[in-house]
């Protein structure tokens, strides 16, 4: 298809209830019709803390309930969660189709200065997802600093971050996102938490959809608990990908895993 109607879920978390929030998505996604992406924050069943893998539902729990939303609205639905796994704990994020197919991604850049490298097990492999025409590459939060790691090797269309990403620092989010945006001649999302962590952090949210040029196509207002959603265009990328073809002057270089 050649349009992408996708939505990215604003909202304040539970700490350490999963069940708790997946109730308050549940009150939120009902309404989500006719779209075809939707997006959780970062670690939606948590919040960002440490002890997340001890205190985590199960996968197959957080898999089943996506499932659910995902075939109910004929819409692929996905968000970070913290996962006990048999490599160790994960920061995955995870994005179910409505037929179920399950495709994920491991956070590979973890926050050192909040000591998650000594939690969580970091991710190896770069995922590309196609879904309805599009290829979309999943990222995490910290990821959203790296752009080797996120470089477009005309192999995606569209990059998504999820973040609990601190207010403190909202500056470097909006611009980095942009940055991305630009630079890879690819639509940015990024869906961010608000609200205030058990860490004392507080989160403005700023969560944003951007086209290939740096231009908001939707922008949340910051703090606030709301849903944004953009419908973004495939031919227009294309079109301006063939107009402006900086990608054919880039670098060659890539990320190593």
């Amino acid at each position: 298809m050649s349009t992408l109607k996708l939505s990215l879920l604003q909202q304040p978390l539970v700490w350490l209830d999963g069940e708790a929030n997946l109730a308050h998505f549940d009150g939120l996604l009902g309404s989500l019709t006719g779209r075809d992406l939707i997006v959780l924050p970062e670690m939606f069943t948590t919040g960002f803390a440490m002890q997340a893998p001890d205190r985590a539902l199960p996968e197959s729990r957080v898999i089943e309930w996506l499932h659910q939303w995902a075939t109910r609205l004929d819409a692929m639905i996905g968000g970070s969660v913290a996962l006990t796994t048999e490599k160790g704990a994960v920061n995955r994020f995870l994005l179910v189709e409505p037929q179920g197919k399950v495709h994920f991604y491991d956070k590979r850049h973890l926050f050192r200065m909040a000591g998650e490298h000594n939690y969580y097990v970091a991710g190896k492999c770069r995922e590309i997802v196609e879904w309805r025409g599009w290829r979309i590459l999943p990222q995490v939060c910290y990821d959203l600093r790296f752009p080797v790691w996120s470089r477009n090797q005309q192999d995606y269309d569209l990059a998504l971050y999820v973040a609990n990403w601190p207010a403190t620092r909202n500056l470097h989010w909006s611009a980095l996102l942009t940055a991305r945006a630009i630079e890879n001649q690819a639509y940015v999302a990024g869906c961010n938490r608000v609200g205030n962590d058990d860490y004392g952090h507080h989160y403005t949210g700023d969560s944003t959809i951007i086209n290939p040029q740096g231009e908001d196509l939707a922008r949340a207002e910051p703090g606030a608990s709301v849903v944004i959603t953009a419908e973004l265009s495939l031919e227009a990328l294309q079109q301006y990908r063939e107009a402006f073809p900086a990608w054919r002057d880039a670098d060659i270089f890539s990320h190593q895993e």
